[in-house]
């Protein structure tokens, strides 16, 4: 039996012509506009792109990874264990004496 290819021709085109907008200059962000560098993010704008175009592409996966800093990914910090804040130097309301 012949596997299914996960990800179609057209998908492969489209993160190629990423590839060449971010190597070129041309890629931007999508809310943002700022200019794309990395080539993760242009793999993941080609395949965003090939969604939208109904591409065999996989569904995008919905759970929060630790890179994207979901509040239950976040590292524990001291004010958040009940330790006592450092103090900013300067009292925030300054009392009349």
């Amino acid at each position: 039996m012949a596997e299914m290819a996960r990800y179609g021709k057209s998908a492969g085109t489209m993160v190629k012509s990423a590839m060449r907008r971010r190597k070129s200059g041309t890629l931007k962000s999508g809310r943002s506009g700022k200019r794309v560098t990395s080539r993760k993010q242009a793999t993941a704008i080609g395949l965003s792109e090939a969604r939208k175009k109904d591409a065999q592409v996989p569904r995008r996966d919905k759970r929060p990874t630790s890179d994207m800093g979901g509040p239950e990914m976040a590292p524990h910090t001291p004010h958040t264990l009940g330790a006592p804040r450092q103090s900013r130097g300067t009292p925030r309301y300054p009392t009349a004496d």
